[in-house]
């Protein structure tokens, strides 16, 4: 899968993925990772790119001029991309898109901005408009980098094992479950025997009910209505018996914490 980096700054972009497993999935083939900078589509000895906005106000606005020519050189390099404008005003990245991307396998342009943004006019050379959260940062470079990382780890090969992409926070809707490696005690804190028992059906078992936990601790907007209500106790009758006992026995460990935090 091929990207292009619209960017001022190129050499923020080279530098960020010249480093782990980004690298290695570029050397590999796995990824083409490359850069067009819009001062070279400028005229003036100075490679202007931005100027004053109409209407008056503070800092200013990236031209159309080199950042359309530059969106033109791109897609003749990749004639199917998806162009992609980093901004505030466009919608939140999230796992699915990040997963949606990687699933179509189609090139993408990474359009970065900066300064107070984009003339209006360059968004109707844009396919898509991404944000990564509600703030603003001093370029789009970050932003970007973070949709690549994002992407990457869904195309085959990229990671050791797809699963890992798959059981990641958010990929299941929720948040992932607590993970522990050797030793076993460090400094008094200890792996649950749970999961250094072997038992593969109850380790799953707990890892379901730590990944509900966490979610409805620190995200409950993530949760289903149903999930939500099932864990404050109303449990719908026609629920299992062990489905029943699941959530009594999450709802008294939820208690439990929310007790301690009082």
């Amino acid at each position: 899968m091929r990207f292009l980096f619209i960017t001022l700054f190129p050499e923020q972009i080279e530098q960020a993925v010249s480093h782990s497993i980004i690298k290695r999935a570029a050397d590999r083939g796995l990824l083409e990772i490359n850069c067009i900078n819009p001062r070279d589509f400028t005229s003036d000895k100075h490679r202007t790119v931005d100027d004053v906005p109409f209407g008056g106000g503070t800092g200013m606005v990236l031209k159309p001029e080199p950042m359309v020519a530059a969106i033109r050189k791109a897609k003749e390099q990749l004639p199917a991309a998806k162009v992609i404008a980093m901004c505030p005003g466009g919608k939140t990245l999230k796992q699915k898109h990040a997963e949606e991307y990687a699933q179509k396998g189609q090139d993408i342009i990474l359009l970065c901005g900066h300064y107070e943004g984009f003339d209006e006019r360059i968004f109707s050379f844009v396919d898509d408009k991404i944000s990564i959260g509600d703030y603003v940062l001093t370029g789009g470079e970050l932003p970007a980098l973070i949709l690549l990382d994002a992407v990457s780890r869904f195309i085959p090969g990229v990671l050791g094992k797809m699963e890992s992409a798959a059981n990641d926070s958010f990929s299941t809707g929720f948040l992932e479950y607590p993970q522990y490696t050797r030793p076993v005690d460090f400094e008094g804190m200890t792996v649950p025997e749970i999961l250094r028992n072997g038992n593969h059906s109850l380790i799953k078992r707990w890892r379901r009910k730590e990944s509900l936990k966490a979610t409805y601790l620190l995200r409950p907007d993530l949760l289903p209505a149903e999930i939500i209500a099932a864990i404050e106790g109303d449990v719908p009758q026609n629920m299992s018996k062990d489905e029943k006992k699941f959530y009594a026995e999450l709802r008294m460990e939820i208690s439990e914490i929310l007790g301690d935090d009082k």
